[in-house]
C-alpha cells in the first residue's frame, strides 16, 4: 500500500444521499405528500447555498434556516426542526455504496482511515453507527464543527493535526466532488481520487491522481 493515510468524503461517496427520498419520508411524517415539484423548487434554493457554505459566505446555521424557511412557516415549526427531522429521515434511509465495505475491509491494517466531509454533525454518528462503519475511521472531521468547509485549505490542515502531521505524500483523499474534494486536497498538497461514478467529463483544471467509477476499482487500484 502506497499511503499511510486514505481520507474519505462522506456523501455519495461513502453513503447515498438520496436526498429526494429523505425529503419525501420526512414529509410524510408531517402528514405532507411532497412531490417532484416541490423537491425542484426546494434545490433552487438549496444548491445555491450549499456553493455559498463551501465557498464561506454562509455558516451551517444560515443554510440550514434559509433552505428551510419556506416549509417551516407553512407547518408552523421552526427551520432547526425541519432541518433536524430531515437529517433523522436521511439516516433512516441510508445505505452504502456498492464496494463501501469490502473497500474499508481491505484498506482496514493496511492504512489508517479518516472522513472529511461537508454535512453535518447530526447526521454522521448515527450514520457511522446504523451502517456498522464506526469502528473504522481513526477521525471524522465535520466542517460544522471545524467552522470552514471543504475546499476551504482549513479543514484540510485541522484534519492534518488530528492525523499527527504525517507525511503528505502518505495521504490519498477520495472524493466525488471534483471542487471540494479533489481540487481541495490537491491544494493541500495531497493526492486525490475523483469516484466519477456518472462518467462525466472531469472539470477544467483539475487533475485527480486517479479517476475510479466505482469504490470497486479504486480498491484494484490501491492494491494492483
Amino acid at each position: 500500500m502506497k499511503y499511510d493515510w486514505v481520507l474519505f468524503d462522506a456523501d455519495e461517496t461513502l453513503f447515498h444521499f438520496d436526498s429526494f427520498g429523505g425529503m419525501k419520508l420526512m414529509f410524510e411524517r408531517f402528514g405532507v405528500n411532497f412531490t417532484r415539484d416541490d423537491y425542484d423548487a426546494y434545490q433552487l434554493v438549496n444548491k445555491p447555498l450549499w456553493v455559498d457554505y463551501q465557498d464561506g459566505k454562509i455558516t451551517a446555521d444560515e443554510l440550514k434556516i434559509i433552505r428551510f424557511e419556506g416549509w417551516a412557516t407553512k407547518l408552523g415549526i421552526t427551520p432547526f426542526e425541519l432541518n433536524s427531522a430531515f437529517l433523522e429521515a436521511m439516516a433512516d434511509i441510508c445505505t452504502l455504496l456498492p464496494g463501501a465495505k469490502e473497500l474499508l475491509d481491505a484498506l482496514s491494517g493496511n492504512a489508517k482511515l479518516g472522513i472529511i466531509t461537508n454535512g453535518f454533525t447530526e447526521l454522521q454518528a448515527i450514520r457511522l453507527e446504523r451502517t456498522g462503519l464506526s469502528d473504522y475511521f481513526e477521525h471524522v472531521v465535520i466542517s460544522e464543527e471545524v467552522g470552514v468547509a471543504k475546499p476551504d485549505l482549513g479543514i484540510f490542515d485541522h484534519a492534518h493535526q488530528l492525523m499527527g502531521l504525517p507525511c503528505k505524500t502518505k495521504i490519498l483523499m477520495v472524493g466525488d466532488n471534483p471542487h471540494s474534494d479533489v481540487l481541495g486536497g490537491i491544494n493541500f498538497g495531497i493526492e486525490t481520487c475523483w469516484l466519477n461514478t456518472q462518467g462525466v467529463q472531469t472539470p477544467a483544471g483539475i487533475h485527480p491522481h486517479y479517476e475510479v467509477n466505482s469504490l470497486e476499482q479504486l480498491r484494484m487500484t490501491l492494491f494492483a
